[in-house]
């Protein structure tokens, strides 16, 4: 199992990121791969990877909250982590009509932005879309061809949303948020429409720790121990075996990254 989506540059993981690192080995994690959300998340996370060589890796991007920060959309600091080996993808980076951090037209254009970035490098990107479908693949389509594959990390939306996202040949990346009872019903219910060929497994911790989990940890803290708890309940609903998922998931995701 592959971790594609744990955000380990956290101050959440501070005190015991070593830990972590050891309890997922220990649950059969064999790779995470950590999250840029920034230009200084970003650096932070490739150096994270090169602490643990050959079971840590990176993505460089910017976040659709962080837009603002951006002011060469060149992306230069972004284009010279691209070359290091640990760095396997470009983003997190999308749109978030959410909670519109940043201006709406300016998550747009830094968007677009890291996608000409992947497209001139050949790189794969980790994306984020939450309440902007519309202008996200607006936005995407054109790029598509030019990209050599493309996931929307932490998939929430609708069955409508989830066809649009695989017949532009995504890949989709799914949390613990298909275990929470309040929310997650739709996408309990929708999981079994996408093709093992293009499903990969996150927890996107330290955030959507496993509702149904139990015994219920103490802390709200999400990390990569609970994966396969992630994937026994994706299996659940696709009406598979978990080692089926759990095996699948890992051959997309080594050849999604290329690790």
């Amino acid at each position: 199992m592959i971790d594609i989506g744990i955000n380990l540059t956290n101050s959440r993981f501070d005190k015991d990121r070593a830990d972590v690192i050891a309890r997922a080995k220990t649950v059969g994690v064999t790779g995470l791969v950590i999250t840029g959300t920034s230009i200084e998340e970003s650096i932070a996370a490739q150096q994270l990877a090169q602490q643990w060589p050959n079971y840590c890796y990176s993505t460089a991007g910017v976040h659709p909250h962080d837009a603002t920060s951006v002011t060469d959309f060149a992306l230069p600091q972004i284009r010279a982590l691209a070359q290091l080996p640990q760095v396997v993808a470009l983003g997190e980076c999308g749109l978030d009509f959410n909670r519109d951090f940043s201006p709406r037209s300016q998550q747009e254009a830094v968007f677009e932005a890291q996608l000409a970035l992947a497209a001139e490098l050949n790189m794969p990107v980790f994306m984020h879309c939450r309440d902007a479908h519309e202008r996200f693949l607006a936005i995407l389509k054109p790029w598509r061809d030019k990209l050599p594959a493309a996931v929307v990390h932490c998939f929430t939306g609708s069955r409508q949303e989830l066809h649009d996202c695989l017949a532009l040949d995504l890949h989709i990346g799914i949390t613990g948020w298909i275990c929470d009872e309040r929310r997650g019903t739709e996408l309990r219910q929708i999981v079994r429409d996408i093709p093992s060929q293009r499903l990969m497994i996150e927890t996107d911790g330290p955030y959507l720790l496993p509702r149904d989990y139990r015994p219920k940890p103490k802390s709200s803290r999400n990390e990569p121990l609970y994966l396969p708890h992630i994937a026994a309940v994706i299996a659940e609903c696709r009406g598979e075996s978990t080692a089926d998922v759990v095996n699948n998931s890992y051959q997309v995701s080594q050849a999604f990254f290329v690790i």
